[in-house]
This record gives structure tokens, C-alpha cells and sequence, in this order.
């Protein structure tokens, strides 16, 4: 099991959260704590009344995890995720391959369609058309980083023998979120992992729709999702990452112990990535919290 976690670069709270310095300290102790990944949101004008009840700020993706790039050397940087459908797919893949190329291979670039209307109204994007705005970048974020002219009719632009590069020999893994049918169908035509999450009750009533409401359920979408890449003829790595359902109290000994144990229910299923959240409400007590993390969990995990 490897453990990706949040870097709360988004929290507005002066010299806290969103500076180099804090950002560095931050990363500095997920390194060190042994965590595998860190992971960043993508809202570029969320809704207000979302933002003030229970949403949450964000830094731009590829900014923030090129600072924390900056700041390690073996930390992978993970978008959590990229709406793409927000972006012209050819800034998709610049903004990834670069970042990508800088840190030495290190991004995961977890993509998802996006739930905001409000949101793709503001960015002057046809919200009905997401999923197949979404699919068409998938195809052309690909094909920028092969290399090589484009010739590509989309459907707001026109390639027409356009290059883009760095072209990759080694891409980033592209996980695909979302718990849906359609989720799952297109993690297992084009993704290298799938990004599911556990319904929740403060979730929109669409999430709570969408998400996963047991162990046992992701395990047959799993089971499902391997079917269907083997009718599709698609072999190699796939990674699958998920948040526990088990509430994890950070400090307390207890706790660690049945969170271990749901992990290790859940890798069983066959889940190789889990998502977590340290408490945050200052910048010591989230190095704090990751340093604790790192020793009551995933050296236990690792023995």
C-alpha cells in the first residue's frame, strides 16, 4: 500500500499554508515521514456559497506541485484532481509534461469531469459537453506527449499540424476519478489507475450518488474494472486509490490500529493507493500529524 496525502497549500491563513517556506516544511516531512505522494485540488472559481459552506480553496495544481517538486526529491506530485475539460487539453499536457520533465518524472496526474456547473459557466465551458470534452483531452494529452505533429479537428479547436513538446518516453500515469459507471468504464479504457471515493454525507447529493458505499462494493467495480480491461486488451500497471472509510484520529494510538486494519481490507480488494488528510489547522500541527502518521502507520504497515 502506498499512502498519498494532502498538502494543504489552498488554506488562506497568513504565513501558514501558502508560502515556499511553509511549503517546503510541509513537503519536507512528507518526504521524511515516508509518504509516497502528495496531493493537490483544481478550482480555478469555484462557487461562492460552496466555498464558504463546506468548500475548499485551492493554488493552481501544476504551480503548487512544481514548489513542492522544488522542495524533495522523491515525493511524487499528484493532481487530485484535474478537471479537464477546464483547460484546452494542449495547456493540459504543456503544463503536465513540464512539470513532469522538471521533477524528474514525478507527477501522477489524477483527472477527473468536474461536478461545478457554476464553475464551468464562469470558465466558459458547456458543463452538458464535460464528459465528451473530457475524453477528447484524455486522447489528445496522450498523443501531445508522443511527439510529433498533430492534425486534430477537436471541438474548440483546430490542430493542424501543431508539435508540442517535451515529448515523454515515459509519461505520467494518468488515474481517472470518480466513483460512476462512467468512471470506471473510462479509467478502464484510458487510465492507468482509477480514483474512486466512499459516499459521504456531507457530500453533494450527485457525490453521494456516485461514491462507493463499502469495501465489499469497490471490490466487485475492481473486479468489473479488470474484466473490462481484459476485453479491451489492456495489460500492465494499474494502481487503484481510495480514501479509507475508517476515520483516522491523528494522536491517538487506537485508532491507528483499526485504520491499519481497514487498509489492509481494502488492499485486499485489490487497492494499491490511499488517500489521506491530516488535521490542518495550523502548519506545525499538519508536520506534527504527517510525522505521526509516518510512524503509527505506515511503518506499521511496512514492519
Amino acid at each position: 500500500m502506498k499512502f498519498t496525502l494532502d498538502i494543504p497549500v489552498g488554506v488562506i491563513t497568513p504565513g501558514e499554508f501558502q508560502s515556499f517556506e511553509a511549503v517546503r516544511a510541509m513537503a519536507t516531512a512528507l518526504e521524511t515521514a515516508g509518504v509516497d505522494a502528495a496531493y493537490v485540488t483544481d478550482h480555478p472559481a469555484p462557487s461562492s456559497e460552496w466555498l464558504h459552506a463546506n468548500g475548499h480553496d485551492a493554488l493552481d495544481p501544476f504551480t503548487a506541485l512544481s514548489f513542492v517538486a522544488a522542495s524533495t526529491t522523491t515525493l511524487r506530485l499528484h493532481t487530485n484532481i484535474l478537471v479537464m475539460a477546464y483547460r484546452n487539453p494542449f495547456l493540459t499536457a504543456k503544463a503536465a509534461a513540464s512539470l513532469h520533465t522538471l521533477s524528474g518524472g514525478r507527477l501522477i496526474l489524477g483527472v477527473g469531469a468536474g461536478y461545478q456547473k457554476v464553475e464551468f459557466e464562469a470558465l466558459g465551458v458547456d458543463f452538458h459537453k464535460r464528459g465528451a470534452l473530457f475524453d477528447e483531452a484524455l486522447d489528445v494529452v496522450r498523443q501531445a506527449w508522443a511527439g510529433g505533429a498533430i492534425v486534430w479537428q477537436g471541438r474548440n479547436f483546430n490542430a493542424t499540424g501543431n508539435e508540442p513538446r517535451p515529448a515523454l518516453s515515459s509519461p505520467p500515469p494518468i488515474w481517472i476519478g470518480g466513483g460512476s459507471g462512467k468512471a470506471l468504464e473510462r479509467a478502464a479504457r484510458a487510465g492507468d489507475g482509477w480514483c474512486p471515493f466512499f459516499a459521504a454525507p456531507t457530500m453533494t447529493a450527485a457525490n453521494q450518488e456516485s461514491g462507493i458505499h463499502s469495501v465489499e462494493q469497490l471490490g466487485e467495480n475492481i473486479v468489473q474494472l479488470n474484466e473490462m480491461r481484459a476485453a479491451a486488451g489492456r495489460s500492465g500497471p494499474f494502481d487503484i486509490c481510495i480514501g479509507a472509510r475508517k476515520r483516522l484520529k491523528f494522536g491517538d494510538g487506537d485508532s491507528a490500529t483499526t485504520y491499519v486494519d481497514a487498509i489492509g481490507e481494502m488492499a485486499q480488494v485489490g487497492v494499491t493507493w490511499t488517500m489521506v488528510e491530516p488535521r490542518h489547522s495550523s502548519r506545525q500541527e499538519y508536520i506534527d500529524n504527517v510525522q505521526w502518521f509516518g510512524e503509527n502507520v505506515i511503518a506499521k504497515l511496512r514492519g
